[in-house]
């Protein structure tokens, strides 16, 4: 993400910003002092040129300097058109509802997620800001509030971001490059106030914006509310408000999918306890004598795997082909109404009609670019790459090793339980076959896990490397490529693990005197009990085990840094030692720290990616491999409703305030959301089809007995194997095959039958799809209406020949 500098206000002097300053100890250690105290002579003196107030307060316990900024009225009207920020033209009337309140509402029930909020921000009719028609506007007449909090914000980012402090070949602009230099350690807007509520009871219509976020959305005791999103945007801006809408909206929409999962597992103990195959696994005794499942492994009775069998049965039935369909069609369907809902939100919010104006080049790719080139915009001279480096950077950059080391670590994770297997079975304890299996399954599972969160954090810093190494020329196509590649890499790094159980695991081991073998070890055969309850097993382990170590990082580790920071910066209590005429008396006094500096203690808001990808990556699990997990979104629900608490938190009470950034949706993560929903309808058929039972059993079913007596005879192969001239010993093993190891005809006959449900399955699913696409418009027809008047209200007072 962007890491851009952070500016602030004061809402008692209504236009308060700061940049934050430097230690002197530090600037007479580094050989750079004398540079860098030059640059911020000159970067102060250009923004005093550019009209900004300034006033330097200086912290002297810390030895921190610190430059509040404020823009007066003639320079906020200035760029205030110039960014083509909008003003209120007219009040409206519409309050912000969604499809939960207005369903309760139309079947007049109570709806127990609503809260009574105060102070909402009311929704306007607006249009772009023009000077010479402020008196056109709502509230013109009153200029200390005419423009909001955070539209300031944005005005005096801009400032910072485009004044020069040296040479602008050399990429020698804006306060990024100045705090990437670390010529100042920060710079960020103010907090408007603190967020602790008083202790004395006090009118909610009294409490400051941060106090409301806080007691009405970040307090645990608001799980089962509505999220103020008007509130939010009205604090944080319109890209951190569409996240949490976002967010809000997709653990809404988990619901109904929790739901239906559920019920589907809670058929799948109704359906074990009466499986006729099940029944025939659990009575068959000695009948059915298996044969070894490693080389060194012994013969065993396939009665002996009776529980783990109908466990399986709990994730591999008929019902998860329907869950499999109504999952498909649920991405689909939640895509599409998001697209609805996030039209709305921007129009009321003002961000439907924004486009960035011509972007410019960031500081890094100026100061490193090799040659200049004439911008066909703007007519001016601008650092250059050429455009066949970069495709040739981006395709060798690294991406093939990358997965490459993916594939490494999961091949060594195949070897290491194979081998375990083999040693516990080989140990002194008395461990049988099934129980080295189990342990060596849920110990890799377990490491795997560990694997995959270690290689996370090398992904992320590498794939940012190699980002930065392809010379992006701008800051948005430089996030867009290095979100891109994370997830590329991510996605590898935590599917390739669940693809391998689901569709390679067991498919190549061969069959008994003719098996195939890695590196000299025999390949990894399925459990017992099949390959689908491993798959499940895989999937709690990694999807579940994540999300607990990713909320209890999110739940201490900010409190351990801020800590951290607030012990090593400056102390925020002193101590005054009075003594009175009775006795003496050591009393504690609380010293009036400024905001600037209590601000100055918080930790700095690393921006909505990490964010995001956790969530893109959970929504890649309920829907590329929920056949095998019917419980996963109930899951990702719980998961959810803390995840929004312990961001909501963060963001309130621990980060800084983040620069205002406006947005008109959630970028380049919603065609990955589509790339997963499309990826998941191949993943579901091809599951169902050649990694469950479903279709051998209603292929014997139809061919050969209803009741599904005999399925089990049905898909074993008996095998007699010599010991010695007299001694012959027959077992079984799975698979459509003849006593030679011929594949037999039954084996194609359920081929081609796999092969039509996966054509049909993908049919089924596009065409309903399409058809949810073509009759879900991606506008409402109110907003429409809106935009129309909208519009027309802006065309009525900007118009040159408006009557005065």
């Amino acid at each position: 993400m962007r890491r851009r500098g952070e500016l602030r206000e004061d809402s008692a002097t209504l236009i308060t910003m700061e940049t934050n300053g430097w230690k002197r100890s530090q600037e007479e250690s580094t050989g750079n002092s004398h540079t860098h105290r030059k640059w911020r002579e000159k970067f102060l003196e250009k923004l005093s040129r550019s009209g900004l107030l300034q006033e330097k307060v200086l912290q002297t316990k810390t030895r921190v300097c610190f430059v509040l900024l404020s823009a007066p009225w003639s320079v906020l009207c200035y760029y205030a058109e110039e960014i083509s920020l909008k003003v209120p033209l007219q009040v409206g009337n519409s309050p912000i509802t969604n499809w939960s309140e207005r369903m309760l509402s139309q079947m007049s029930l109570p709806n127990p997620l609503s809260q009574d909020v105060p102070n909402p921000p009311p929704e306007y009719y607006t249009c772009h800001f023009r000077a010479n028609k402020v008196q056109r506007f709502l509230g013109s007449d009153n200029r200390e509030t005419f423009f909001k909090t955070t539209q300031r914000h944005q005005v005096l980012y801009e400032i910072l971001a485009r004044t020069p402090y040296g040479s602008l070949k050399r990429g020698e602009v804006g306060i990024d490059r100045l705090l990437s230099e670390e010529v100042f350690t920060a710079a960020y807007p103010l907090h408007e106030g603190g967020f602790q509520l008083l202790t004395t009871p006090a009118h909610p219509q009294c409490l400051g914006l941060r106090q409301i976020l806080y007691a009405y959305w970040a307090k645990w005791s608001c799980w089962k509310s509505y999220q103020p999103l008007d509130h939010i945007r009205e604090y944080f801006g319109e890209k951190i408000a569409l996240y949490f809408a976002w967010l809000g909206f997709y653990t809404g929409w988990l619901l109904p999918a929790s739901l239906v999962g559920t019920v589907i597992f809670l058929v799948g103990f109704w359906l074990m306890v009466n499986d006729v195959p099940a029944m025939e696994v659990c009575n068959s005794g000695n009948s059915l004598i298996m044969c070894p499942l490693c080389n060194i492994c012994s013969y065993w009775n396939y009665s002996s795997i009776c529980v783990t069998y109908k466990a399986g049965i709990l994730f591999d039935n008929g019902g998860t082909v329907f869950f499999s369909v109504f999952i498909s069609l649920w991405a689909v369907t939640f895509l599409e109404y998001w697209k609805r809902c996030c039209a709305g939100l921007v129009h009321r919010w003002d961000c439907s009609e924004f486009q960035d104006i011509e972007e410019r080049p960031r500081p890094e790719f100026t100061a490193m670019a090799p040659m200049t080139m004439r911008n066909p915009v703007t007519g001016m001279e601008e650092p250059y790459f050429p455009e066949n480096k970069r495709l040739n950077r981006t395709l060798t950059g690294g991406m093939a090793i990358m997965i490459s080391v993916v594939l490494m670590f999961l091949i060594a994770i195949i070897l290491y339980r194979s081998i375990l297997q083999i040693v516990i079975y080989n140990s002194t304890n008395s461990f049988d076959s099934f129980s080295a299996a189990r342990i060596a399954s849920i110990s890799g599972s377990v490491l795997n896990l560990l694997v995959i969160l270690m290689l996370s954090k090398f992904y992320t810093a590498l794939a940012h490397i190699l980002t930065r190494w392809e010379m992006h020329r701008t800051q948005s196509k430089f996030e867009d490529m290095f979100i891109l590649k994370v997830f590329i890499f991510q996605f590898v790094n935590f599917y390739s693990s669940p693809v391998y159980i689901a569709f390679f695991k067991g498919r190549f081991i061969g069959y008994p005197g003719n098996y195939n073998s890695l590196f000299g070890v025999r390949n990894e055969d399925c459990g017992a009990g099949g390959c689908l309850i491993e798959l499940a097993q895989e999937l709690l382990v990694i999807m579940v085990g994540k999300q607990l170590i990713n909320n209890v990082q999110e739940f201490i580790c900010p409190k351990l840094k801020s800590w951290w920071r607030k012990r090593k910066i400056s102390p925020r209590l002193k101590e005054e030692k009075d003594e009175e005429a009775q006795g003496e008396i050591n009393e504690k006094k609380e010293v009036e720290v400024s905001p600037w500096e209590e601000d100055y203690e918080l930790l700095v808001c690393e921006g909505l990616f990490s964010e995001y990808l956790e969530m893109v990556i959970q929504f890649g699990f309920i829907t590329i491999f929920v056949a095998a997990c019917p419980l996963a979104p109930l899951f990702a629900l719980v998961n959810n409703w803390v995840e929004i608490r312990l961001d909501a938190q963060k963001f309130v009470s621990e980060y800084r305030r983040p620069v205002v950034e406006r947005a008109q949706d959630v970028g380049i993560w919603f065609p990955i959301m589509q790339f997963i929903t499309l990826i998941a309808v191949f993943s579901n058929a091809f599951l169902i089809a050649f990694t469950s039972s479903f279709l051998p059993r209603l292929y014997y079913r139809y061919t050969r007995d209803s009741t599904l007596s005999g399925f089990i005879n049905f898909t074993l192969v008996g095998l007699c194997i010599s010991f010695t001239l007299l001694l012959f010993l027959s077992c079984r093993y799975r698979g459509f095959r003849d006593k030679n190891g011929d594949l037999l005809p039954e084996y194609f006959h359920l081929l081609a039958i796999r092969l039509t449900f996966v054509i049909v399955f993908e049919h089924v699913v596009f065409f309903i799809g399409r058809m949810i696409d073509l009759m879900v418009p991606d506008v409402p027809e109110e907003v429409e209406m809106k935009m129309k008047r909208e519009h027309y209200m802006a065309k009525e007072a900007l118009a040159e020949n408006q009557v005065q």
